[in-house]
């Protein structure tokens, strides 16, 4: 086989990539001597074009085919797309994202809709909304239909030639591995879409980043299996041959290209499968890409991730070997087929680098009596979040590398600088964490100084993320379901309920029910550490609200029931500076984000073209791998060039912003420091003021009697549900909501299931 794209100065010279086929007696193929397969590919290096031009003839009579390998049009047709999504994205976030968030009761009647009511609540998939199972069908029929369409395409190439049964297997095994290859290629687009965190195209369908990452793993899964799938074919082919060591051929995506690679695979034995070809792909690292994968795929399954976390979080990092090595193992013009959601995953991962870069003042930390920690954390005025946000916490103390997850405990009219998260203990990181707490100084204490921080923890944040919009107020009957420590967001809710009712702010829910089931009484300070009436005191007169818990593991009520024991307090003092969170974030301001999205992608075209035209075409780079690690540089570093420059700009408008606030809050003698006092406890009898609360000692909620019951008292209304627990939890929620709005009476309420759980 002669070297490709070697042409002769001022003439267009096709060098033969495949000869014709050797007589019978010398073809090992067995193709008859007659038969005709020719190839000529030319470089468009020498006319100014980063192209491939092949002519295929095939059979005889010869028949004629061009076929042109492009980067550019293949980033255009695959890639392009998912980017001018993200700006319309972006326009359509400016246009109604800053608008007062409005409610308003809808006069229409109760009716089933499909991202909230639950068709499969139990099997692999989790519970599953109509709207998801649909995704599901729609996406497996595409992958059925391309290996059945890939099929037909592979018997069709087969039929081009005369070859053994034996030689019809080989070829049969390396097509179908290449197909499936293809597929995974096309599953890996949407792959890192679901874990950008704040990315616009996740905002637009208002679908958090905690729910989405249930998308990332099923992708996750079917990707690896096609990919695994690509390279055990590939091997047993190979093993078959006696070729597992020498392999030559390189493929691309088209079916006549594929014919003649393969057949080049069955004639020639020239280079090992360990070399790093210059044309063609390099199968050493698509094995290394492979392999990344497999240990990342290994430890995420649930076994393995829920008995150790770390080992899950740290080989996923291997993503980035995964990624550079596949570039290189398949060449830049059929890598970018995948660019788009790669890119847009880059864009996130370098803006939450940013923000987590700042180290974030504790206002107060305290740890209760049954192991839960709070932190109250600084933030700037100018941040927004809502009451089901989350954020990314990592306490330098205890790890530089691990980051958890916490539902915020705060709604977003507490108080303008600062932000609540609850941590219940259970694991080693924290154990450290509420170890520190109690080891630091605390409330009482004459040491801590005046206007100081918490010096005993430092921390920093990634977020906040979650809703676009807070769609516990578009429900005028809201039932809260939640498990232990999983009634953090709902303290947040009904917070912000409440203060939207004194403020006389937009709000629908006018009917609350709380259920909570926990396993001992050493919790029931969570729930009670929240003044509803110091909130707001008249809300009884416009919100029914019913309180029902469940102590799961106690059969009657303690002896001291009613004292609650008074929590350790690890203090610093509410302090206002450029210590708080950073609002380098995808869910800020969207003209910000958005900017930094245009300008990344901008950034990215030109520097692929310089890169094109001043290097690849000036120094005829032929390789593809390189070029495939070329192209993965240019997506690494339009971000940080020509975004760094937004995210520059943005930072100072930040502290421009943040120093112009407190200049005016300070002026109007804007008092935020009872906004920022710690909660005070009381006991059980003094509950919140709920118009009804009742506690159950020894026994589990009945959802179907307490939906029931419900259903009966509300009426022909919808009623939002919300789940925050364990997965038996939500199973059990889910499956009631479905079989109550399947076999209600004409009367009774539709239930709405949503779910706020964050579990990878």
């Amino acid at each position: 086989m002669e070297d490709l794209g070697k042409y002769e100065s001022g003439k267009q010279e096709f060098k033969p990539v495949i000869s014709p086929a050797a007589s019978p007696q010398h073809s090992p193929s067995g193709f008859s001597a007659g038969e005709q397969l020719t190839a000529t590919l030319e470089s468009g290096l020498s006319l100014g074009s980063g192209e491939y031009f092949m002519d295929v003839l095939v059979g005889t009579p010869p028949r004629h085919y061009s076929l042109i390998l492009d980067t550019g049009s293949i980033f255009l047709a695959f890639s392009a797309p998912i980017l001018v999504i993200a700006f319309l994205a972006i326009a359509h976030l400016l246009i109604s994202g800053d608008e007062e968030f409005q409610v308003m009761k809808s006069s229409k009647p109760p009716r089933f809709r499909l991202w909230t009511f639950p068709v499969l609540v139990d099997g692999p998939f989790g519970v599953v909304s109509a709207a998801e199972l649909i995704g599901i069908l729609l996406f497996s029929i595409y992958v059925i239909w391309a290996i059945y369409a890939y099929t037909l395409v592979n018997f069709k190439v087969l039929s081009e030639f005369q070859l053994t049964f034996q030689e019809q297997c080989y070829l049969v095994l390396e097509l179908t591995g290449l197909r499936l290859g293809m597929i995974g290629l096309f599953c890996l687009v949407f792959l890192f879409l679901p874990v950008a965190r704040g990315s616009v195209l996740l905002r637009l369908v208002d679908i958090p980043f905690e729910l989405a990452t249930r998308y990332h793993v099923w992708l996750g899964h079917l990707t690896m299996l096609l990919f695994t799938l690509h390279g055990l074919l590939y091997i047993i082919a190979w093993a078959l041959q006696g070729e597992l060591l020498s392999e030559v051929s390189f493929h691309d995506t088209f079916c006549f290209c594929l014919s003649i690679l393969i057949h080049a695979c069955m004639h020639a034995h020239i280079a090992q499968i360990l070399e790093w070809k210059t044309i063609g792909v390099a199968n050493l690292a698509g094995v290394i890409s492979l392999a990344a994968g497999l240990f990342m795929w290994v430890t995420s399954l649930p076994p393995v991730r829920r008995q150790n976390f770390e080992l899950f979080f740290y080989t996923h990092q291997l993503y980035i070997v995964f990624v550079v090595f596949l570039a290189m193992h398949v060449g830049d013009f059929i890598f970018s087929i995948a660019a788009g959601g790669i890119f847009l995953f880059i864009l996130d991962r370098f803006l939450r680098f940013c923000q987590s870069r700042r180290t974030v003042n504790v206002i107060s930390a305290s740890c209760s009596p049954c192991g839960t920690v709070e932190l109250v954390v600084s933030k700037p005025a100018n941040l927004q979040y809502n009451a089901l946000s989350f954020i990314f916490l990592q306490v330098r103390e205890l790890s530089w590398l691990q980051w958890h997850p916490f539902s915020v405990s705060s709604s977003p009219l507490d108080g303008k600088y600062h932000m609540s998260i609850l941590i219940k203990n259970l694991g080693e990181w924290t154990e450290k964490l509420r170890g520190k707490i109690l080891n630091g100084p605390k409330e009482d204490s004459p040491m801590v100084p005046l206007l100081s921080h918490h010096a005993n923890i430092t921390v920093s944040v990634e977020g906040p993320y979650g809703h676009e919009f807070p769609y516990h107020l578009t429900y005028e009957n809201l039932i809260l379901a939640a498990g232990g420590i999983g009634i953090s967001p709902f303290l947040a809710i009904l917070s912000d309920i409440l203060h939207r009712i004194n403020d006389k702010k937009p709000c629908l829910p006018r009917n609350v029910l709380v259920v909570w089931a926990l396993k001992t009484s050493d919790e029931l300070p969570l729930l009670y550490s929240l003044d509803l009436e110091s909130i707001c005191p008249v809300f009884s007169d416009t919100l029914n609200l019913e309180i029902q818990t469940y102590v799961t593991r106690e059969s009657e009520p303690r002896l001291e029931e009613g004292k609650i024991s008074e929590s350790v307090r690890s203090f610093g003092v509410p302090i206002r500076n450029r210590y708080g969170i950073s609002v380098l974030v995808g869910t800020g301001s969207i003209a910000w984000s958005g900017l930094y999205v245009i300008v990344s992608t901008i950034g990215l075209v030109l520097s692929v073209g310089l890169v094109q035209i001043f290097y690849i075409d000036a120094f005829n780079i032929t390789p593809w791998w390189y070029k495939g690690l070329l192209f993965v540089a240019c997506m690494v570093g339009s971000p940080i060039i020509f975004g760094g420059v937004v995210v520059g700009l943005w930072h100072m408008w930040e502290t421009k912003t943040s120093a112009k606030e407190l200049g005016e809050d300070d002026r109007q003698n804007s008092g935020i420091m009872q906004n920022n006092q710690p909660r005070e406890q009381k006991g059980s009898s003094e509950c919140c003021g709920a118009t009804s609360n009742i506690v159950r000692y020894g026994c589990r909620p009945d959802f179907k009697e307490i939906f029931g019951s419900i259903a009966e008292r509300w009426g022909h209304v919808d009623v939002g549900v919300i789940a925050c627990g364990p997965p038996t939890l939500q199973t059990s929620i889910a499956k009631e909501c479905r079989s109550q709005s399947l076999r209600r009476k004409c009367n009774h309420p539709i239930f709405h299931f949503n779910s706020h759980s964050f579990d990878l």
